[in-house]
């Protein structure tokens, strides 16, 4: 016997009081409900319903193990909908990290849009600028601006290379510099994850320098460091996309011109599948296509 067409015979006879109902609303026959029915009492040794020439009634067995079984059946179904929904490319649940101010900025509108196309499809969003553990936390996929990542247990997708540059307050003492030896330590605002020092290594042509950072000020956030420079705390190494803002508006300036760092990368992780679902697909290939256009750069 199939058991859960069983159940669900049973749940929706004990509900509907009527097995030519239930026989309607699961196109089947009503002597096919019948036997389902009959077949589901020899099992477990107990009669479930009362029949009569007009309803069916539960015996107190019967509503006993309805109440019993009700809630595991729900959660059955809820499985097998999010499972059947998770290859859908239309349809569905995605649990996205992103860092904080790509996704105050840039992630909206492009779910928005990808939401105009599948209105079906259903998101929760983490902002986080640290790494996570996209397996243990259960993520469908992560965005983040990194350097190429060395854990061989995720798969990722190479979206555009992301610049970064050296920006101070205007007017500052940093705007006069000439080399970055002029530096000191104390006057980089370093960026990490866990808010310790970096070290910044800089190129220009063939000459390349690293400069220590961090030994006065670090954050893991791109926005407070872009504050704290445009406040003339001292010299913040930071993404174009992340500034720019401040560029235009004149509150920080390139410095160091000509000197720059190695390129990160802006990307999508994924757990290990061994192909990716079709919602996720469906998400990445538009986010791809979507993302450069609300991206201002400035390198």
């Amino acid at each position: 016997m199939n058991d859960y067409k069983a159940l669900q015979t049973f749940l929706m006879a004990a509900e509907k009081r009527s097995f030519a109902q239930v026989a309607r609303e699961l196109s089947m026959t009503p002597a096919a409900v019948t036997r389902t029915i009959a077949a589901l009492e020899e099992d477990l040794g107990v009669q479930l319903f009362v029949r009569t020439t007009r309803q069916v009634a539960l015996t107190t067995d019967g509503a006993v193990f309805a109440a019993q079984v009700q809630p595991a059946f729900d959660a059955l179904e809820n499985a097998r909908r999010e499972l059947k929904n998770a290859h859908k490319g239309d349809q569905g649940r995605l649990r996205i990290s992103a860092p904080t101010w790509l996704g105050k900025t840039v992630l909206p509108p492009i779910i928005t849009g990808f939401k105009e196309l599948y209105p079906l499809m259903c998101f929760e969003i983490s902002l986080s600028d640290g790494l996570v553990n996209i397996v243990d936390d259960d993520y469908d996929l992560a965005i983040r601006i990194s350097s190429q990542p060395s854990d061989k247990f995720t798969i990722w997708r190479k979206i555009r290379a992301i610049p970064r540059i050296l920006v101070a307050a205007p007017g500052s003492k940093f705007t006069e510099m000439k080399h970055p030896c002029e530096l000191s330590p104390d006057e980089c605002l370093a960026y990490s994850g866990e808010s310790r020092r970096e070290s910044w290594v800089l190129s220009e042509g063939n000459a390349t320098v690293t400069v220590s950072a961090g030994k006065a000020f670090s954050a893991n956030s791109g926005e407070v460091l872009a504050d704290m420079a445009a406040d003339g705390m001292g010299v913040a190494l930071l993404p174009g996309f992340n500034i720019a803002e401040h560029i235009q508006s004149g509150r920080l300036v390139h410095v160091l011109q000509g000197w720059s760092p190695p390129m990160l990368w802006l990307t999508l992780y994924y757990p290990p599948y061994q192909s990716l679902p079709p919602r996720i697909a469906s998400f990445s290939k538009f986010f791809e296509e979507q993302v450069t256009a609300h991206m201002v750069m400035i390198s």
